[in-house]
């Protein structure tokens, strides 16, 4: 019949049995061949690095982008789910140099591009088998055993067609532009890639003395955060509309922003001498900061410009245009030199004689040091703000100038913009903020990239001429080059292929940099497939995806190269819907590090409580683009709230079923004779089906998995705990039967409905439930459908009412704690006002509170007496000499008329001559249960209990006491629930002997054949009441 349940919590186990269970049946491949030929909803997965380990934010992604595929399953479609590894770029090279012990392009070159290339293709994999195994733990189904892969030729040459197709639209260019560059890896990076990598740092910026050459005594202010800039100095830049001042200091004269005077210099420190624009000191003369420059016959004098601004500093800019967009553009309207008196590497040039081979950010201090010996610095401070390090390496970036190739983005904004606005952003403000603000100030992307491991811009130049050629595929790259085989197209392999220029006959080279690693990831929607040159169909179905999800780091990372490529290319978007996920933070919404020793390993959580409760606790910690915190204690508790709950109720179904040998094939549940409950709880497990099928196509994870776990907890605390005596009995009547129908099929349609959230738990509970009976039944869980709402069970009458009643319970239950009455001692009546309830929803009521009646009442003022006393706030200020007489009319006034009058409008009464109303807002009330009442209000419902306790009614709590105690007994001493039992007593109460031994009710209730007046067997002493019995149970 069924398979025993152990009702622990230590899920590892069962979930590794599950997964053996998929793996040996091919679950996962046969969920996607089930619905070939049904409609497509394609899904995207985001390439990750495996030369990296997984943490914990991949298992966030992974679950995340796991839910919404299995629901799209279950609903009948089919869905490709081809993983990827994004297998280029600067975090291989970066590994393998540390492999190899060297440092840098020179030490690469030096050890050799070929073996550095395949050790480069070695280290890609370095962490691919834990991936796996983790992306097998969260029961994350993608296919892994054909996934695509950035490096392979395949891939390679679909993204060269990609090229070419920019190419002929004439977006491909190359430019000598500022850039931003890593030093340490020696490379221009993109704008998207510089957004993910700004730090808050404090670092020493300085205000210096720029000496006129015609002007004795006077200098120039001028202020900058990057010192390391002043040796390529060779102008000075002001707003040429602003007014700037000359002010006399002691004896020497500064120029500045008239309006930034204050920032430097207090009002008696300093005397105004005059006041100019800034066009009028527009080619002024002053002497260069230091002697490195030999020729200063073209610079060194004032310019202006519209984006120097007065927010800080000293409204005058140094100016040095080869570490500047702005600057550089000063630099070509004024024929400026160009000064670069920094390397490839970051490191300052023989030039600078007494700092040379510094690093920039090492030569800030010493540059500062000597402008102050020459008396040429006039201020250096401490100044905080957000400078961009490289995403790789985590070096510092400098702003360089350097040649490039280049997407023109700018050339295609307005698409841009207009494709961003067709994707469905969760959140929304993605698409008008991060996302929009990016793309509104979009610049052209540099593509290319001065490394060695990455696809290899497929670009040829003449070496006569410069003709420019993009190769756009293997076959055409064979019948440039007179080939019959396309070597592998990496470097340096791909470097020995050369044609002759159709233009001179020169000898096309190509070019040596290789391409942006973004745009590799970016290629995946039509790469993956190898398109165009295979599988046009497959691409025509799944493009665009239907579904993608990444963390928020990723707007300006894959979510904008996918929609800028496919802009591009497809002039649409390449994704419709888009989760955006965001960061998993310590227990104190902390950011994970390293440096920081808050870091918790992914497999130290799945090896304790197991992929579902993580998963669980994802779905539903909060909604998904809000930051998460993750810590093991919160896991068990989302654990506990929801999984725990639920297994123990399917696990005390299958104990009784299985006593019983209940086969619910046997039965059809639309026979049997349902009760109040059973209606209630099928009505809302198909609302629950409906509300959460709705969720999910509106990808609305939090809200639905909440939703599930408020029914789970009804099902379990309301539903099974309060018809537990309707499984008790020995004979298989209608009722027992009803109640074994229904739950069995709240189980088994819950099994369905949590499968593409719990997909573990998920698979035991149907296995047991379903399979052990129906072998003709979908092999798996996942191979079912998604559960569809049978309308005719909808009841929102009763759900609305039940509501009701459970708050009516709650009200009830804090009334009798408030008079310290246990629930197990019945009272005689309740009285409910503000809702009214028909016989079986009373009846409820009645039994869960333990009550002999629920009667309606008009309200609760008959049950308690009011004390009013006035507000002091609102009636001091109106009647400041009455407040006295106030206070003694509200204290012997009728109170009950003063809570009825301020309820729909005012209470008014003269005193002293003087009418005095009052409002509710004037009035302090306070509640007092009359003798003999207990009450509690919520709203709109008040319920009164009498809790006058009779003879009968003491008689019959003590009872139940009594059985409450054996029942304890019976779990302590390790008897079935099955077992039948001899029970002993011994007590000097004669109400507690009468109870023993004239009480059918405890002998049905405890499986007692017999009642002895002696001690034997499993012994406990009690207190009932004010009475003492000691109790004994035996086996029979």
């Amino acid at each position: 019949m069924y398979k025993k349940v152990d009702n622990g919590l230590d899920f590892v186990v069962r979930e590794k049995e599950v997964l053996d269970f998929w793996k040996e049946n091919h679950i996962f491949e046969k969920s996607v061949e089930k619905n070939v030929g049904n409609p497509e909803f394609s899904f995207f997965d985001g390439p990750p690095t495996a030369n990296g380990r997984p943490h914990i934010g991949h298992i966030l992604t992974r679950v995340m982008k796991d839910i919404i595929p299995r629901y799209k399953t279950m609903k009948g479609y089919h869905v490709l789910r081809k993983a990827g590894w994004d297998t280029h770029g600067l975090p291989v090279e970066l590994e393998v140099e540390k492999q190899l012990h060297i440092d840098g392009k020179q030490e690469i070159e030096k050890y050799g591009i070929e073996p550095f290339i395949k050790q480069c293709k070695e280290s890609v994999w370095k962490y691919k088998h834990e991936w796996e195994v983790m992306s097998d733990r969260v029961g994350y189904w993608a296919d892994m055993e054909n996934p695509y892969v950035t490096y392979d030729d395949n891939y390679i040459e679909s993204v060269w067609w990609s090229l070419k197709e920019i190419d002929k639209k004439g977006l491909l260019y190359k430019g000598y532009k500022i850039v931003p560059y890593c030093p340490r890896c020696g490379t221009a990076l993109s704008s998207h890639e510089v957004a993910q990598g700004y730090k808050d740092v404090k670092e020493r910026s300085v205000f210096v003395r720029f000496r006129l050459v015609d002007e004795e005594n006077t200098s120039f202010l001028a202020w900058t955060t990057t010192p390391w800039t002043l040796p390529s100095n060779v102008a000075l830049c002001m707003n040429a509309k602003e007014d700037y001042a000359k002010i006399k200091v002691g004896d020497e004269y500064f120029i500045m922003a008239k309006a930034l005077i204050p920032s430097l210099f207090k009002e008696d420190e300093y005397e105004l001498v005059s006041v100019k624009k800034g066009k009028d000191y527009e080619y002024t003369k002053y002497k260069p900061l230091f002697d490195y420059v030999k020729d200063t016959s073209k610079g060194w004098f004032v310019t202006n410009a519209d984006y120097v601004t007065l927010t800080d500093g000293t409204g005058v800019v140094h100016i040095a245009p080869a570490f500047g967009e702005d600057d550089a553009q000063v630099g070509r309207r004024y024929d400026l030199p160009f000064v670069k008196f920094v390397d490839d590497r970051g490191r300052l040039t023989d030039d600078v004689y007494d700092f040379k081979g510094l690093f920039v950010k090492d030569a800030d201090r010493p540059i500062i040091m000597k402008l102050n010996e020459t008396g040429l610095l006039f201020k250096d401070m401490l100044y905080e703000h957000s400078y961009p390090f490289c995403w790789r390496c985590d070096t510092p970036l400098i702003y360089y100038a350097r040649e490039s190739w280049f997407i023109k983005m700018t050339a295609v904004r307005d698409e841009l913009m207009k494709r961003n606005l067709s994707v469905n952003w969760m959140p929304p403000t993605i698409a008008t903020g991060r996302m929009g603000n990016f793309i509104e100030n979009v610049i052209d992307w540099g593509i290319s990239r001065e490394r060695y491991w990455g696809t290899p811009l497929p670009i040829w130049i003449c070496d006569k001429c410069g003709h420019k050629h993009v190769v756009g595929s293997r076959e055409e790259l064979c019948k440039l080059g007179g080939l019959e085989k396309a070597p592998e197209l990496h470097k340096p392999y791909i470097d020995e292929v050369t044609f002759t220029c159709p233009e001179c006959g020169g000898v096309m080279h190509r070019v040596p940099e290789v391409l942006d690693c973004w745009y590799d990831s970016g290629s995946m929607p039509f790469a993956q497939w190898h398109y165009p040159f295979e599988n046009k169909e497959i691409f025509d179905e799944v493009y665009p995806a239907d579904f993608i999800s990444e963390a928020i780091d990723q707007t300006r990372g894959w979510f904008y190269t996918l929609l800028a490529i496919s802009t591009l290319l497809f002039d649409k978007a390449s994704f419709k819907n888009c989760i955006v996920l965001g960061h998993v933070n310590d227990k104190d919404g902390i950011k994970m590090s390293k440096h920081k020793g808050n870091v918790v390993d992914p497999f130290s959580v799945l090896d304790k409580q197991g992929a579902d409760a993580v998963r669980w606790h994802f779905y539903t910690s909060s909604a998904p683009w809000l930051p998460s915190r993750f810590y093991p204690e919160a896991v068990s508790e989302s654990q506990r709230k929801f999984m725990g709950t639920l297994w123990n109720t399917y696990a005390f179904f299958v104990l009784y079923a299985d006593i019983d040998k209940f086969d619910p094939t046997k039965y059809n549940l639309k026979d049997c004779k349902l009760s109040v409950m059973d209606r209630w709880v099928l009505s809302g497990l198909n609302s629950l089906i409906k509300y959460v099928d709705d969720c999910l196509n509106e990808y609305k994870i939090f809200e639905s998995a909440r939703k599930i776990q408020d029914f789970v907890d009804e099902l379990s605390n309301w539903y099974v705990r309060r018809g537990r005596e309707r499984y008790w009995g020995s004979e298989m009547s209608d009722d027992k039967i009803a109640a074994y129908m229904t739950l069995y099929t709240v189980l088994t349609e819950l099994s369905k409905l949590i499968a593409p959230y719990t997909p573990f738990m998920a698979e035991s509970i149907y296995q047991n439930l379903v399979r052990s009976f129906d072998k003709n039944a979908p092999e798996s869980v996942h191979l079912t459908s998604f559960p569809v709402a049978d309308e005719s069970f909808i009841d929102t009458a009763l759900e609305d009412g039940m509501e009701e009643v459970i708050r009516v319970v709650v009200l009830g239950r804090a009334a009798r704690n408030q008079a310290n009455i246990k629930n197990r001692q019945p009272l005689q009546k309740l009285y409910v006002t503000g809702v009214e309830f028909d016989d079986e929803l009373k009846a409820l009521v009645s039994d869960e509170l333990n009550v002999k009646e629920v009667l309606n009442a008009s309200g609760e003022q008959d049950f308690v007496t009011y004390e009013i006393k006035p507000q002091l706030k609102t009636i001091g200020p109106k009647y400041g000499k009455l407040l006295g007489k106030i206070k003694e009319h509200l204290a012997n006034a009728d109170g009950k008329a003063i809570v009825n009058a301020v309820a729909t409008g005012t209470y008014k009464v003269d005193i002293d001559g003087t009418e005095v109303e009052f409002s509710k807002d004037d009035i302090l009330v306070s509640v007092k249960n009359k003798e003999g009442f207990s009450s509690e209000v919520d709203g709109d419902i008040s319920v009164i209990l009498d809790t006058a306790l009779t003879a009968e009614l003491i008689e019959e709590g003590a009872m139940r006491e009594i059985v409450s105690k054996i029942q304890t007994m019976r779990k302590e001493a390790g008897f079935e629930v099955t077992d039948h039992i001899t029970l002993g007593f011994k007590t000097d109460s004669a109400l507690l002997t009468k109870i023993m031994n004239d009480n059918t009710t405890v002998r049905n209730a405890v499986l007692a054949d017999e009642v002895r007046n002696d001690i034997d067997g499993y012994t406990k002493e009690w207190d009932i009441g004010d009475d003492k019995i000691t109790l004994s149970v035996k086996k029979k």
